[in-house]
């Protein structure tokens, strides 16, 4: 029995593109980043479920996969920062997007969605992989962490005065 405790798993590395990069949308604004969340974003449940997805990009802002990470309730959502970081490690992502709607259609980014972002931010950085955007989106609009510039500052709950939405 304790001759199985010394196996232990390991990751391969390799890497398998299932499509053509140029078959791929490549994002440059945060406009772009909400039609292709709001395009693969269940219509039936945006105003019910909380969900908080992943945009994987490389270094060239193409699209190189979305990942729904966790589904929650009507007030929140956990999120287990690992599986996002894997993600964008097996995928080769150079950059990643944070995505999650809410019920409410309250944009405003609570505590705890400053807080994720922060740790995510933090974690991503270890890896050379960089946040690039973090969307609070519903069906009306999406506020957007790096438009509001909430991304490069320690202190990102002193802009809440005056966030604004974009509404669609």
């Amino acid at each position: 029995m304790l001759k199985n405790l010394h196996n232990i798993p390991s990751i391969e590395l390799s890497f398998k593109p299932k499509f053509k990069l140029c078959d791929r949308p490549k994002v440059s604004r945060s406009h772009d980043l909400y039609q292709i969340l709001m395009n693969n974003w269940n219509q039936n449940t945006i105003g019910f479920i909380e969900e908080f997805k992943v945009i994987l990009l490389n270094t060239s802002g193409i699209v190189l996969g979305l990942l729904p990470v966790a589904s929650g309730g009507i007030g929140g959502v956990l999120v287990d920062i690992r599986i996002i970081l894997v993600a964008a490690i097996n995928s080769g992502a150079s950059g990643i997007v944070l995505a999650h709607n809410h019920p409410s259609m309250n944009l405003a980014p609570s505590k705890a969605d400053i807080d994720i972002t922060n740790q995510i931010k933090q974690g991503a950085a270890l890896l050379n992989i960089k946040l690039i955007d973090h969307l609070i989106i519903s069906n009306d609009g999406y506020l957007s962490f790096a438009d509001q510039q909430m991304l490069n500052t320690k202190q990102p709950r002193q802009l809440l005065e005056n966030f604004e939405m974009t509404l669609v």
